[in-house]
């Protein structure tokens, strides 16, 4: 594509992105600065179309651009601005806190203030912790305190309630037990081990054994849906999806079931920098009309998650792009530098 080209579709893909309107030739010779007749736009806007990067709406003689169009004006034609120093002072405020779950939750709602869209974020993926020491205590003849010492040195403690009453002697009996067969290992594979133990203890040792196990992962089961969504509800203002029930529909299953957005997340998480999904690009059909944005976060020097947002193909992507890069970067130095 030569120079002349470029510029006009720049500037035919910026004019739809601000006003939603099909461009024109007129519209084109106004506003491109080239110094060419309107025969020449219009041949061009012709070759443009041919090779399809722009389409003709059949309800207007201007053109649009298409996913493919889109894609080379991101790749080659836009012109990123930087985040302004109100935004960027608007993001270091929310997210300030030294508690991970809330800057998480902060940073989707950022992600969502500020560009109107829907923003979300990957939870990190629960570390691997190891078991270091578990001990039961009686708080009444069915109340029992588990006492949970993980490898990291966190401390949990929860309170099971058991169908039958456990003296003191039991209770440090299956605390000895548990320490001497579990300590090192994962919750993940003492979950696995007592699954085809369970059978060959006692059985008031395997309800007790149950019953700690489920009160020790109930904390990780708010985690499973893996990611964050703030501000889906904003899409329902955009022109172009709201008037399409059957596509805001397919979008707010998406939401719903979230598999599919870890999984896209979770790929993002594996590549550098900014990443950009143009409708279709995504391979998901419920997006086939909305831009994701995405850009990994790190944790103590990791990779651990992934955030961004998803709006209409038509987004001001060069407003769009800093906000995501910034938001990662700041969420990245306030997960780094907690307490």
């Amino acid at each position: 594509m030569d120079k002349r080209a470029q510029i006009l579709l720049k500037t035919l893909v910026e004019h739809y992105i601000s006003d939603g309107q099909p461009i024109g030739s007129r519209t084109l010779l106004q506003h491109s600065g080239l110094d060419v007749s309107p025969a020449t736009i219009r041949n061009v806007m012709s070759d443009l179309e041919h090779l399809g990067f722009i389409a003709s709406p059949h309800t207007s003689a201007g053109r649009v651009p298409t996913q493919k169009g889109y894609r080379l004006f991101v790749d080659s034609l836009l012109t990123v601005q930087p985040l302004g120093n109100q935004a960027v002072q608007q993001l270091k405020s929310g997210l300030s806190s030294p508690n991970p779950n809330e800057l998480i939750n902060s940073a989707a709602d950022m992600l969502s203030q500020l560009t109107q869209f829907a923003g979300l974020v990957m939870i990190p993926k629960r570390k691997r912790i190891a078991f270091k020491h578990l001990e039961f205590l009686p708080l009444s003849e069915t109340r029992i305190l588990v006492i949970i010492v993980t490898s990291d040195g966190n401390v949990q403690n929860r309170i099971i309630l058991a169908d039958k009453p456990y003296s003191s002697s039991e209770l440090t009996q299956a605390s000895n037990y548990f320490n001497s067969h579990y300590a090192g290992q994962t919750f993940e594979e003492v979950q696995q081990n007592l699954h085809s133990e369970l059978q060959q203890m006692q059985s008031d040792m395997n309800r007790l054994m149950s019953a700690a196990m489920a009160a020790s992962s109930s904390q990780a089961k708010g985690d499973k849906d893996g990611v964050i969504i703030a501000g889906e509800r904003n899409l329902l203002q955009v022109d172009e999806l709201s008037t399409n029930v059957t596509s805001l529909r397919k979008l707010f299953e998406l939401f719903e079931r979230r598999t599919s957005l870890m999984q896209l997340l979770d790929n993002s998480q594996h590549a550098e920098g900014i990443q950009i999904f143009i409708g279709g690009e995504s391979g998901y059909l419920a997006l086939d009309e909305c831009s994701m944005i995405t850009a990994p976060y790190e944790a103590d020097g990791q990779v651990v998650g992934t955030l961004g947002v998803i709006g209409p193909t038509r987004m001001a992507y060069e407003r769009v792009i800093p906000i995501v890069d910034v938001t990662a970067k700041l969420l990245s130095n306030a997960l780094n530098n907690r307490n």
